[in-house]
């Protein structure tokens, strides 16, 4: 144990001899009765001029007060225990709220045994020190900014929620930590997570970084994948199931088709990274059904992440979404959407299209309109400039590689297992955009794919013409397609009527709806907001089947269903990381862990034990009282019970 003012030790040993002193020169005088005072005057006379410094005897009042003394001397020394924590003034937590902290091989959560370790941290902050409180997965979110005032910092804490609606990503959160830690010296940043988090390489933190590990095990199985579609006989269903833990385990797989019970599998597992671990059941149903279920039975000594353990999959039958693809022509483009279930593709040379009438997707091949229809937009090798962006010229041979962001694993999915490196291209325009779009493809300093939102829709520009490059002539030409449709219609493409948690559904609105409303898997209703032909709802973090409907006089004229299932890997593969890589500008490309720092202050104990003392000596002082009180007393109860 240590002292931070240890000076304040001396106080004990100037207050002390006083009380003593106090106690030595107190008089103190019995009553007796005696017959004269004349032969004590005497004596009495002598005592007092040759001892004035009377015996010190047994007293509770002097040991209660010294002992008081000597507790408010070392509370003001302010003591305290070397822990794991921190140590600096201006602390930045990152706690991570992704999917895989629902697991609950730390109880009742590591989300919980999060939010603990925070409130620990906050606990070691000095008096006066200031904290942010970052919470990251999915959307990142700042729930208290540099704040000195310690019941906000517990609000923030406490009011950390489970987020799957994506991966853990410390990108944004380390770097608007190292803009927090560049003005205040006295920084540090502790990141609390199971350490299944994307990590920067380009951003170096001016301060300390402290890595505080969540979770204990391993064991997890998930329903990694399902999929409905239609066949001539009916539908078939596709489910996969994954074991992410190191030893095999076997589990029971429970399809449901409307609720009903339909078939159960017993499946056999390896370990995770074996080619066992993975399992695969198809079968057919009925072309009726309309929500399929999957649930794996129970097993809690071999899963420690229900989250994952149930997925759900829709009918797409007579579900279909139309396409507009305006220009002079393009068979490569044609059969590439003729391969997604659910797609119809009308075609049309002119420019001129009816905003009234505009599908959800509006394709513009090697032309641009006077005026953009409503719905998402796709713009192949454009003309000429439009108020989304502008064309200033023309790049020969461009050589496209993956743009920085997606090299550093933070692409949107339009390029899901699409690979740019072979593709091969005459001619490309160069586009300039503003900050609403983003670069995923460059190829001599242009982009040439971009991608973003502008006034609520979505835009997708790729640079060249397809009849330009051997891009149709690849493997990643289907996918990349399919891609880019799922991203501007999203529940289209080959995976139709599945979301990802957090993405927003979005469906195109038949003008002569009045609302669109939207049942949730727990049953509740809300309303979606309408724009610019399309309804989109944005509220889509629990899983399970989404109803969609289009009223039109208080009844339902059009449904679209869709599924939300937790399928990320990452996310189910929950075994907990020990280290974690950050680069520091000290030098340290590891964040620090279980280095004993952290001060654990006694003085509040020592405090509270103060008072506590404080009121012994009250009670012992009065003692003489209270025994005269409670001899009233009983004498009171003694006479109503025995009245004269």
């Amino acid at each position: 144990m240590s002292f931070l003012t240890p000076l304040a030790l001396l106080s004990a040993l100037v207050v002390g001899p006083l009380i003593v002193a106090m106690y030595l020169l107190k008089l103190r005088r019995e009553e007796l009765r005696v017959s004269s005072t004349f032969l004590w005057q005497r004596m009495v006379r002598d005592v007092e001029a040759n001892a004035p410094w009377q015996r010190l005897r047994r007293n509770w009042l002097l040991f209660l007060q010294l002992l008081l003394l000597l507790l408010l001397a070392i509370a003001l020394a302010r003591p305290f225990l070397l822990t794991t924590g921190i140590s600096g003034r201006n602390l930045i937590i990152i706690i991570d709220r992704s999917a895989s902290m629902a697991a609950t091989d730390v109880p009742p959560s590591r989300l919980e045994a999060a939010r603990r370790q925070a409130q620990t941290l906050v606990d070691q902050l000095p008096e006066g020190g200031r904290a942010t409180i970052i919470a990251i997965g999915g959307q990142m979110d700042v729930l208290a900014a540099s704040t000195t005032d310690r019941r906000q910092m517990y609000d923030a804490i406490r009011a950390t929620t489970l987020s799957i609606g994506g991966r853990g990503d410390l990108s944004q959160a380390l770097a608007l930590a190292t803009a927090l830690a560049a003005r205040e010296p006295d920084s540090e940043v502790a990141i609390i997570s199971d350490g299944n988090v994307e990590t920067p390489t380009d951003i170096r933190v001016p301060a300390t970084v402290r890595y505080f590990p969540i979770g204990q095990r391993a064991e997890n199985v998930a329903i990694s994948a399902m999929a409905l579609q239609p066949t001539p006989a009916g539908q078939t269903l596709f489910v996969q199931v994954s074991g992410y833990g190191p030893a095999p385990v076997s589990r029971r797989l429970d399809l449901y088709l409307d609720g009903a019970l339909f078939n159960a599998y017993e499946l056999n597992l390896g370990p995770d990274g074996t080619p066992d671990a993975v399992q695969t059941v198809i079968v057919d149903i009925p072309a009726q059904a309309r929500v399929a279920e999957a649930r794996l039975s129970p097993a809690p000594n071999d899963d420690f992440l229900p989250s994952d353990d149930r997925a759900w999959a829709v009918s797409s039958t007579g579900a279909g979404m139309e396409v507009r693809i305006v220009g002079p022509g393009n068979r490569f483009l044609e059969t590439a959407l003729s391969l997604l279930p659910g797609i119809t593709a009308t075609k049309t040379t002119t420019t001129t299209v009816s905003g009234d009438t505009a599908p959800q997707v509006t394709i513009f091949d090697r032309v641009v309109p006077e005026a953009l229809p409503t719905g998402n937009l796709l713009f192949i090798a454009p003309m000429r400039s439009t108020p989304l962006f502008s064309v200033t010229g023309m790049v020969e041979f461009p050589l496209l590689r993956p743009a920085p962001i997606v090299i550093e694993g933070q692409a949107p999915p339009l390029l899901r297992n699409v690979s740019v490196s072979e593709v091969n291209v005459l001619r490309a325009m160069r586009i300039e955009t503003g900050v609403w779009a983003r670069a995923l493809v460059e190829g001599d300093g242009s982009p040439m794919l971009l991608a973003g939102e502008r006034e609520g829709r979505r835009i997708v520009i790729l640079a060249f013409a397809l009849q330009d490059s051997d891009l149709p002539l690849q493997v990643a030409f289907p996918l990349l397609i399919s891609n880019i449709i799922g991203y501007l219609a999203p529940g289209s493409g080959l995976e139709a009527s599945q979301i990802a948690p957090g993405q927003p559904l979005v469906v195109a609105v038949d003008p002569a709806a009045t609302a669109v409303r939207v049942v949730r898997p727990d049953g509740r209703v809300d309303a979606a907001q309408i724009q610019g032909g399309q309804a989109i709802y944005a509220d889509t973090d629990a899983l399970g089947p989404y109803l969609i409907e289009q009223v039109r006089d208080n009844q339902a004229v059009e449904q679209r269903r869709f599924a939300i299932n937790l399928f990320a890997p990452e996310e189910s593969r929950i075994a907990p990381s020990g280290e974690l890589r950050v680069p520091q500008v000290s030098g340290l490309q590891q964040a620090v862990t279980r280095e004993q720092v952290g001060r654990q202050e006694l003085w509040r104990w020592l405090a509270a034990a103060a008072i506590l003392i404080v009121l012994i000596e009250w009670l012992v002082y009065q003692r003489s009282s209270l025994a005269y009180l409670r001899q009233r007393v009983r004498l009171a109860l003694a006479a109503r019970r025995h009245p004269a």
